[in-house]
C-alpha cells in the first residue's frame, strides 16, 4: 500500500510540473515586449465601375454620409472617410479664423447628367465639337466627374476671383499652406506647366488618400465605350475625354502616393 501511495505522490507531482510547464509556455507565447510594434493594415479598398462611373445611389451606399448643415449649404453626402478628414480640417482652419462651407459634394450621373444636358441645350448655337468644349471648361461629362466618387468638394465660392482678394484670398491662402495636411489637394491649378482639361477652379479639392487609388483603377478599367447614355456622349474620344480631362490634373496631384 505505501509503495502504491509512493507512486501515486510521484505522479501527482509530475503532472503537476508539466501543467505548469504548460502555463509558463503559454504565457510567454502572448507576452509581448514593450518595443514591439504591431501593424494593422488599412483594409483593401472596394472600388467597382459603378463606382467610378456614377451609376449608383450614394444615399443608401453604407460608405457615403450626409454632410451636417452646419458644414455646408445645402443637402450634401461624401464618402464618410473624406466627411472625417474634412471635418479636422474645418476645425483646424476654424481655429485660425476662416471658415471652410462646403458648395458641392456627391454628384452621381444622373445629376452630372442633368448639369451636362442643361448646358448642351443653352450652348446649342455651337457646333457639337465646340459645344462640348464650352460645357468642358468647368463641367464634367458624367461618369468622367471626380463628384462622382465622394471624394472631391467644392469649397466657399464658384468664383476663382472671390479667392484673389480679401476674405477669399486668406481662404485660399489657408488652404494652400494647410490642406495638404489633411489630404486636401486643388487638383485644377492653371496651366502653365502643361496640365490639360478643365479651367482654373480654385474651389475645387480633393482627398487623394482615396481618390487617388480611385482615378488609378479608373484608368486600368474604364473605356471610351463606357461613356454613355447622354446628350453628346458619342464625342468622348474625338475629346480625347479620359487622358486629356479625366487625368487633365495637377502635376501635384499626379505624383502622390
Amino acid at each position: 500500500m505505501k509503495s502504491f501511495f509512493a507512486a501515486f505522490s510521484m505522479v501527482f507531482i509530475v503532472l503537476s510540473c508539466n501543467m505548469k510547464e504548460k502555463k509558463t509556455s503559454t504565457a510567454e507565447v502572448i507576452r509581448i515586449k514593450k518595443d514591439t510594434t504591431i501593424t494593422i493594415e488599412k483594409p483593401k479598398l472596394h472600388i467597382t465601375k459603378t463606382l467610378v462611373l456614377g451609376k449608383f445611389d450614394y444615399k443608401i451606399d453604407s460608405t457615403f454620409i450626409k454632410v451636417n448643415a452646419a458644414h455646408s449649404t445645402k443637402t450634401l453626402y461624401l464618402n464618410t472617410e473624406v466627411y472625417d478628414a474634412f471635418l479636422k480640417m474645418h476645425k483646424a482652419a476654424k481655429i485660425d479664423g476662416i471658415d471652410l462651407i462646403i458648395l458641392s459634394g456627391t454628384r452621381n450621373f444622373n445629376e452630372q447628367k442633368a448639369i451636362w444636358e442643361r448646358k448642351w441645350s443653352k450652348y446649342n448655337s455651337l457646333n457639337l465639337l465646340d459645344r462640348a468644349y464650352k460645357i468642358l471648361e468647368y463641367s464634367s461629362m458624367p461618369s468622367t466627374s471626380r463628384h462622382h466618387w465622394g471624394t472631391d468638394l467644392d469649397l466657399n465660392s464658384l468664383s476663382n476671383s472671390y479667392f484673389s482678394s480679401g476674405k477669399g484670398k486668406a481662404i485660399y491662402d489657408w488652404l494652400n499652406a494647410n490642406a495638404n495636411n489633411f489630404g486636401f489637394y486643388q487638383v485644377y491649378t492653371n496651366k502653365d506647366n502643361g496640365r490639360t482639361g478643365y479651367n482654373l477652379e480654385k474651389w475645387h479639392w480633393s482627398y487623394l488618400p482615396l481618390a487617388s487609388p480611385y482615378l488609378e483603377f479608373y484608368n486600368h478599367n474604364i473605356t471610351d465605350k463606357d461613356i454613355d447614355g447622354f446628350e453628346g456622349s458619342n464625342l468622348a474620344k474625338d475629346l480625347d475625354i479620359i487622358e486629356s480631362y479625366v487625368n487633365g490634373i495637377s502635376r501635384k496631384a499626379k505624383d502622390y502616393k
